[in-house]
């Protein structure tokens, strides 16, 4: 058996969580247009027992949050979780936009892993929305830092050139055992999934402003036999957020329960029975403590 761990850096909204996803077939990771959707790093597990001539083969993938220029205590903490996966990976693979020129955030993140004694990938993303020249401008740029490996170019979306990604993160496996068994996709909890399932659809049905103040837990988490009852109590950090969440005579919340449970019923493979309440907590980003209650940063 071969395995190791492979860190997903990049920026805010370059299809980190789409690309695992991607590789995984399975959807642990949510998505969204908007940045900074991914909070705490998500732990992928991709196993083939047929490769490395039938020896098998498991790579330990790490999505981490986008790294970002921080507002609030959140922001730091978030980041903080990001630069930490550089630690103890043994490959690094920088996913950047390929719709975008290289900037100032691509420097600082270059700049951050360039001496990190890791090997590094980089996958240029996004093909499906640019042309040769675009691709080749970024490619150019990056290959001519000399501190990678190899250069990609995918479509996390589409799965273009995913496949050929892979194959390459398997040449850095090693000897090693199986860290986990090879039907697990992810080593979060099932409460964990959920709750960013519902957060997920919360980013895709708000205004800008509110999504990034949303923290969802989970309240009761009962099975059954043919159904799931799930409470969850989705916590904004002001008064007139809560309506915006609810919305007229409670139609937003209907809607993001129905999608919600949706994704929720494939993920268990049963019927699920969803209640979501919102509360008010002020400030919560800003908060030490709500920070460390809601995991986003270690005791």
């Amino acid at each position: 058996m071969k395995s190791g761990f492979v860190g997903i850096i990049g920026r805010p909204n370059v299809g980190k969580s789409t690309i695992m996803n991607n590789i995984l077939g399975e959807k642990i990771s949510i998505t969204s247009s908007k940045p900074q959707t991914t909070r705490n790093r998500i732990t992928g597990i991709y196993t083939d027992l047929e490769a490395n001539g039938g020896e098998g083969m498991q790579m330990i993938f790490l999505d981490t949050p986008g790294i970002h220029k921080p507002k609030n205590k959140l922001g730091s903490a978030i980041n903080e979780t990001a630069l930490n996966t550089f630690k103890g990976v043994d490959v690094i693979l920088l996913l950047v936009d390929g719709t975008k020129d290289f900037g100032p955030g691509d420097r600082m993140l270059v700049d951050m892993i360039k001496d990190v004694d890791t090997p590094k990938l980089l996958a240029i993303n996004k093909m499906d929305m640019i042309g040769p020249e675009q691709y080749l401008k970024l490619y150019n740029e990056y290959d001519a830092m000399g501190i990678f490996d190899d250069i990609y170019g995918t479509s996390a979306l589409k799965g273009d050139n995913v496949d050929k990604l892979v194959d390459k993160l398997s040449e850095y496996m090693i000897e090693g055992p199986m860290y986990y068994p090879e039907y697990m996709a992810t080593d979060h909890p099932e409460r964990f999934v959920v709750s960013e399932i519902i957060r997920e659809k919360l980013l895709n049905y708000l205004q800008e402003e509110v999504p990034h103040g949303i923290f969802v837990e989970i309240e009761s988490f009962e099975e059954g036999k043919n159904l799931t009852n799930i409470s969850a109590v989705i916590y904004c950090e002001k008064k007139s957020h809560k309506g915006i969440i609810i919305g007229k005579e409670g139609k937003k919340l209907k809607g993001v329960g129905k999608a919600a449970r949706l994704d929720i019923e494939a993920l268990l493979g049963t019927k699920v029975f969803l209640s979501l309440f919102v509360k008010v907590k002020e400030n919560w980003r800003d908060s030490e403590r709500s920070i460390r209650n809601f995991g986003y940063k270690d005791e």
